[in-house]
């Protein structure tokens, strides 16, 4: 299981009750339109194939990023490097 950040941006009302309701559906947590989820590779396939059905290509926005294992650390007092590129969220 990895931890992944599913944050979305949907323009209709409707829509984005659906989209609410899947991404919660695996979450552990979560804030507005941020939602944490453990995932494994089977359960990220799942939430994109349930996502899919609802949303329009178009207008919609749904990004499902893994979060870097070093990351979880950031609430510690500890002092961490990342590789050039990673983004922390």
């Amino acid at each position: 299981m990895r931890l992944y950040i599913v944050a979305y941006d949907i323009v209709c009302v409707k829509r984005l009750a659906q989209v609410r309701k899947i991404a919660y559906s695996f979450a552990f947590g979560g804030q507005k339109s941020v939602v944490e989820s453990y995932l494994d590779e089977a359960g990220v396939v799942g939430l994109e194939r349930r996502l899919f059905g609802v949303i329009r290509l178009e207008y919609d926005k749904i990004n499902i990023v893994p979060v870097h294992k070093r990351a979880i650390l950031l609430g510690r007092a500890k002092r961490l490097s990342f590789d050039k590129g990673v983004i922390v969220l």
